[in-house]
């Protein structure tokens, strides 16, 4: 078990440094562009060089990246080209809003997928042929749309929840939830559909084996025969698919962020492309991989438990 985690520790870091150096060398390949970008077109040419050689961006880009990855090992990822604030401190401060929404939607999908691609393998039916019908349909449905008719329904024409903004835990818990409710079920409609199709077409296949009908005959009680051998069986790609929904999620907060205002870093992801301050986005594109990386991390090691033949 040792040898399966610090292989696939091994491989989280080759692709954390791949990624952001890929990323590293695509920002910065245009360094006079990026100067531009901060000055404005109004400035002359000299400016533009100036402030290219200013912020150190005539240097090869592998220099660029090795003082770069040798300052964030530190803690430390520079200030921002357009405010001046402490790259971390922003950083930290946002970090928590996206972690929230994409966790708890990811609890919600999982805990909703599980129980409705049980229930339409095991029943099937009508039960099994709405859940298919809601699965296409919730799958093809920008978020986007959901997000705005959310607003429309909940927030504009019931007054029930608030349309945008974000409220911390610690100033007031109640608005803090109030806050996330559109949100994370703009997100979830998506990535519920998708999930409990998955569970639904792994415990159908778990169902139809052998060694189910051998427990039955052998008197082992349904609910036993379900939970504990079939759906453990089933649970392996559930859980990779699970992790691409979490990736996926990942992506769709920046459009939900931006849609109800949430501080996030997506948002934070976005402006800082338009007004061209690279070390806020490479500090937004380092921990996104790094949340990516540790949740595929943990599904790897929960396959390794559940399974063994995964450790080889």
């Amino acid at each position: 078990m040792l040898t399966f985690i610090a292989k696939r520790l091994v491989s989280a870091v080759g692709l954390v440094l791949l990624v952001t150096f890929v990323t590293f060398a695509l920002v910065f390949s245009n360094g006079m562009a990026i100067a531009r970008t901060l000055l404005g077109n109004s400035v002359s040419e000299a400016e533009v060089v100036a402030k290219y050689r200013d912020l150190g961006l005539d240097q090869p880009v592998v220099q660029q990246y090795g003082q770069w990855l040798g300052a964030a090992l530190t803690g430390n990822l520079g200030r921002s080209y357009v405010s001046g604030e402490v790259v971390a401190e922003a950083i930290m401060t946002r970090l928590p809003v996206t972690l929230t929404l994409v966790l708890l939607t990811l609890l919600f999908a999982l805990v909703i997928s599980v129980g409705l691609g049980v229930a339409a393998a095991v029943k099937g039916g009508w039960v099994d042929r709405v859940l298919q019908v809601v699965s296409v349909v919730g799958g093809a449905i920008p978020q986007f749309i959901v997000a705005v008719f959310l607003v429309v329904t909940f927030a504009v024409t019931w007054r029930l929840l608030p349309a945008t903004g974000y409220v911390s835990p610690d100033v007031d818990p109640v608005m803090w939830a109030l806050s996330l409710v559109l949100p994370v079920t703009a997100i979830l409609v998506g990535a519920a559909a998708s999930g409990s199709i998955q569970i639904r077409g792994r415990m159908l296949d778990e169902l139809r084996k052998e060694y189910v009908a051998t427990l039955r005959t052998r008197g082992i009680s349904e609910r036993s025969v379900l939970f504990k051998h079939a759906l453990r069986n089933a649970a392996g790609p559930g859980l990779i698919g699970m992790g691409i929904l979490a990736i996926g999620m990942l992506g769709g907060s920046v459009l939900i962020e931006r849609v109800f205002a949430l501080p996030g870093l997506g948002m934070l992801a976005n402006t800082s492309t338009v007004s061209g301050d690279i070390p806020m986005l490479m500090a937004c594109v380092l921990f996104t991989i790094l949340v990516v990386v540790v949740i595929n991390l943990v599904i790897d090691l929960l396959l390794g438990v559940l399974n063994p033949k995964v450790r080889l």
